[in-house]
């Protein structure tokens, strides 16, 4: 992109202090719906399989699996709708992008947490 495109859509947008997780992190993203004039805080706890972009354009993809099927969530970092971010694991994946993730299922599908 080029840098003052950058320079113009980070001016416009506020970014706020998220937590600082990488591909392979198990984290719960509280994200914020409304349902007509009622507001509620929903949490989408998953792998995070890739971070995308730089600044105020920046995105990730949360991974879940429910009721046996996988669900992905693809989420911007400076969207006004995140409340907050919980960092649940931190696991150790060799990839910036683990989306061989996608055809793996049950134990092959499991990522080694950090020690601490």
């Amino acid at each position: 992109m080029n840098p003052k495109v950058q320079q113009v859509a980070n001016s416009n947008v506020e970014i706020k202090e998220l937590p600082s997780f990488k591909a392979g992190d198990t984290i719960t993203v509280n994200y914020k719906i409304k349902e007509g004039n009622k507001e509620r805080v929903q949490p989408f706890q998953g792998v995070v399989l890739c971070k995308n972009g730089k600044g105020a354009t920046a995105t990730f993809t949360v991974r879940k699996i429910s009721n046996g099927i996988g669900i992905e969530r693809i989420f911007p970092i400076s969207s006004p709708f995140i409340e907050g971010i919980i960092i649940n694991k931190v696991g150790v994946v060799r990839r910036s992008k683990i989306y061989y993730l996608r055809e793996r299922t049950g134990k092959a599908a499991r990522i080694k947490e950090k020690r601490r």
